[in-house]
């Protein structure tokens, strides 16, 4: 077949037969998905893993893959681990599997939009929900025509990206007409950012939600330090009572600061997170929102196809989601038999 399971130094393929396992797994990251990895191996379900940045395909009948169930976990911040160039290649060969019939989770559809803030946007306004406001640029200099109608502060988020990467934020115009002079606005991988509102969170966290196979699984509440941008819930290594989480973090433990606290939103945010979830075609991935602490109303703002799931999920959220989501692959691979 076109495709090869590819390791890193320490990754290798789950069994001796994983070339004819039913389930594959696409990965940029090496170590964010060890747990669900581990999961399935204790189980003894066989997969196998394809490293995205070493991966290609033949368009023609040589390019038919034995696997019947792809999980798609290419992550859209793989620019900054020098793996950028698998972003558009993943959307070309989801596509190429779809038409092939195989069943992919987390599909072209679902990563058009993971990899397009300026679309996930436009998917909450056509729901009728609210979400920050915004302006989508191509280029630096309409950075400040943009801002006009906006409320300052502003950040400058790039279109394509995750854990809040190169999101810069401007308190004044002058501060956003000085950078635009400087040449130092950035626009990201694709040259396309966002021109948006810089929320205050009330009560001082965002609340993450996270769901497997179009529903709600559980929620979780970041509370922010106001220095960063970088909102990834795996890395967050600190629950709200001031508990270490930094055994079980995946990466970067020096995120202490942050701090997460289980939580159960209300009927009415699950069903619209569902209803967000549902429309992007995602079948594993998280939601974020915030109340808005000057007038008190719920902003969804990111659509994540993408779920790491929270570091140390005993103790914060009560029970393993990586045995839910375990329990999710085997029945799509059941399905698809």
């Amino acid at each position: 077949m076109s495709t090869s399971v590819v390791a890193e130094p320490g990754i290798t393929a789950s069994n001796s037969a994983a070339n004819a396992a039913p389930l594959a797994f696409l990965y940029e990251h090496p170590q964010w998905f060890a747990p669900i990895f581990a999961e399935l191996e204790r189980r003894g379900v066989p997969f196998q893993k394809l490293f995205a940045p070493d991966h290609f395909y033949a368009v023609d009948e040589q390019g038919r893959p034995s696997f019947k169930v792809l999980f798609n976990r290419m992550s859209p911040s793989s620019d900054r681990r020098g793996h950028g160039s698998g972003i558009f290649h993943t959307l070309s060969w989801l596509g190429h599997l779809e038409l092939q019939g195989v069943r992919v989770l987390n599909g072209s559809k679902a990563f058009q939009y993971e990899i397009s803030k300026a679309l996930q946007h436009s998917l909450i306004q056509s729901l009728g929900l609210r979400y920050i406001p915004s302006r989508v640029i191509h280029q630096p200099e309409q950075a400040i025509a943009a801002a006009e109608g906006l409320r300052f502060p502003v950040v400058v988020k790039p279109n394509v990206g995750g854990s809040g990467a190169g999101i810069v934020r401007f308190d004044t115009p002058e501060e956003l007409a000085a950078a635009v002079k400087a040449g130092t606005l950035s626009l990201g991988f694709d040259h396309i950012a966002l021109v948006q509102e810089f929320v205050p969170a009330r009560g001082g966290h965002i609340t993450r939600v996270e769901t497997v196979g179009g529903k709600y699984l559980y929620a979780i509440q970041v509370y922010l330090t106001g220095e960063t941008f970088d909102l990834c819930p795996a890395d967050i290594c600190q629950t709200a009572r001031g508990e270490s989480l930094s055994t079980a973090c995946v990466l970067e433990a020096s995120k202490a600061g942050l701090r997460v606290e289980g939580y159960t939103p209300p009927p009415e945010v699950i069903d619209a997170i569902e209803r967000i979830i549902q429309a992007a075609g995602i079948d594993v991935g998280g939601i974020e929102y915030l109340v808005d602490d000057r007038d008190g109303q719920i902003y969804y703002y990111d659509v994540n196809a993408l779920s790491n799931f929270v570091a140390d999920p005993m103790r914060v959220i009560g029970f393993n989601p990586f045995e839910r989501l375990a329990d999710f692959l085997e029945a799509e691979v059941a399905r698809a038999r």
